[in-house]
């Protein structure tokens, strides 16, 4: 189980200029529970990106690993060796990948004394509509049972997702936009009210922040709205 964060807000650090995101990451590190290092920004600079950036804010890497269960394992080893507080795999990639992920941070926390990260697996992706895929709640239950911490949901399927899974296990929720921004690639779109009422504990917020002319302003205008 993850605990219920004291800040919800993660800001999603989606770009590729290290000194741009440095910058952004001082900017709204007080006001974020967590930065989200993806795929642009680790493919850019690697784990130059999250040691960077982990001097603001504690960083939620977002590869989604999903590969053959012994590489997973010594990515999440990896992984957990930076110093991370949350990465992700994706749920997809079935239970043993999942486990191996998780035996691969236990050992990457051994070795490096950073705290063990929480393990969240990927459902569908937020930018992605009307695929015939497993149901989320079923990858999360799967998930859970091979020792992830949580999961990531889609707006959609936060709330039953939260049903199934009850309240002992971390949902995060992307593709959050305030009341009245444009939607962007997010197909499927919550407020941040309307995400904390569907049970998310998470929060993942991009452009509405990152773009914003005060950064720091706009994460606490989203953090006003669910306190």
């Amino acid at each position: 189980m993850i605990p219920r964060p004291a800040n919800p807000l993660i800001v999603a650090v989606d770009m590729s200029d290290i000194d741009r995101a440095e910058v952004l990451a001082r900017a709204v590190g007080g006001e974020a529970g967590l930065l989200k290092v993806g795929l642009e920004l680790f493919s850019a600079h690697g784990p130059t990106s999250v040691l960077r950036l982990r001097s603001s804010c504690p960083i939620f890497l977002d590869l989604k690993l999903h590969d053959i269960p012994n590489t997973v394992e010594r990515a999440a080893r990896n992984c957990a060796r930076l110093g991370v507080a949350m990465f992700t795999v994706h749920a997809l990639g079935g239970e043993a990948m999942v486990e191996a992920a998780v035996r691969g941070a236990v050992r990457g926390t051994e070795e490096s004394g950073h705290p063990m990260p929480a393990v969240v697996a990927v459902t569908v992706l937020s930018s992605l509509s009307g695929e015939s895929l497993a149901s989320p709640a079923s990858l999360a239950f799967e998930a859970r049972a091979a020792g992830a911490g949580g999961a990531v949901v889609s707006g959609e399927d936060v709330a039953v997702v939260r049903q199934v899974m009850g309240e002992e296990f971390c949902l995060v929720v992307p593709g959050i936009r305030p009341a009245g921004s444009n939607g962007h690639d997010q197909a499927r779109v919550l407020t941040p009210e309307e995400a904390v009422e569907e049970g998310a504990d998470y929060l993942v917020v991009g452009r509405p922040i990152t773009e914003a002319p005060d950064p720091a302003g706009a994460a606490r205008t989203i953090l006003a709205a669910i306190r």
